[in-house]
């Protein structure tokens, strides 16, 4: 079946589910979007972690794709797979604290790392630099650089996770704007472009090193392995690298969009 005849088939499978709610026809929609939950899986930090299970993962990221299939509104115009990317990655994260992954110390650094970032760039109306931020928390710069690999080994930071998600995992994010090309709304289309043009700006302002580690995994869509080749460097480095861009990234988009 070629790609148009698999959308078309997908398409009536929507239109059936949405008028009759089936329990089968549910079960086929998530088999036409498993891939989507492997792709998650694959390309989490967690998922080649000692102790962390890959299996598991992609199990909650099934429930995860079976929420957002009972979920999904097709008259909000967004296409279904950047809804159920938040959901999934959700339902996954929540697994990761219920397993008690990520100490609260470690959560408590993240914080107060993007707190530092967010009062140096107020104050200096500039971007902050790594020895910034170290001095903002009081700290030298080797503790500042473990502190970004602790956080680095537990958190999980994305693109498309910038904004906040809440506990039912429906606050709005970069992805939860986009809209179906097919029928566009002036409004959201415009909320996009801003959000889209502070995270351009954000990303343009990254030291060299973080700005190519963004560009290679979101863009080129290598994994961490690879980047690791291309930068000759260990991949636990490319991760603490995205860790501290995405925390960069993370405040700049969040001031922009007023949050």
């Amino acid at each position: 079946m070629d790609g148009l005849s698999v959308r078309e088939n997908v398409n009536a499978l929507w239109a059936e589910y949405g008028s009759t709610r089936d329990r089968e026809v549910r079960e086929r929609l998530v088999l036409s979007y498993l891939d989507l939950v492997k792709y998650i899986v694959g390309r989490m930090p967690q998922a080649t972690i000692p102790g962390v299970d890959y299996d598991d993962l992609l199990g909650y990221g099934v429930v995860g794709l079976i929420d957002a299939v009972e979920r999904f509104d097709l008259s909000r115009g967004v296409k279904f797979e950047t809804y159920a990317m938040t959901r999934i990655r959700g339902a996954i994260i929540d697994h990761l604290r219920n397993m008690d992954w990520v100490p609260r110390s470690v959560r408590q650094k993240a914080r107060q790392i993007q707190h530092a970032i967010g009062s140096v760039e107020s104050r200096l109306d500039r971007q902050a630099t790594d020895r910034d931020i170290a001095e903002e928390l009081g700290i030298d710069i080797d503790t500042f650089d473990r502190w970004t690999w602790e956080i680095s080994r537990g958190a999980y930071l994305s693109l498309d996770e910038l904004i906040a998600v809440d506990e039912a995992h429906n606050a709005a994010t970069l992805l939860d704007f986009v809209s179906d090309d097919a029928s566009p709304d002036p409004e959201m289309v415009m909320e996009v472009e801003e959000l889209q043009n502070a995270l351009a700006a954000a990303i343009d302002a990254l030291p060299e090193r973080d700005r190519m580690v963004i560009s290679l995994y979101y863009y080129d869509e290598l994994t961490v392995k690879e980047i690791a080749v291309i930068l000759g460097v260990s991949e636990s480095r490319v991760s603490q690298l995205h860790t501290r861009a995405m925390m960069r990234i993370r405040v700049d988009v969040k001031r922009a969009a007023g949050v």
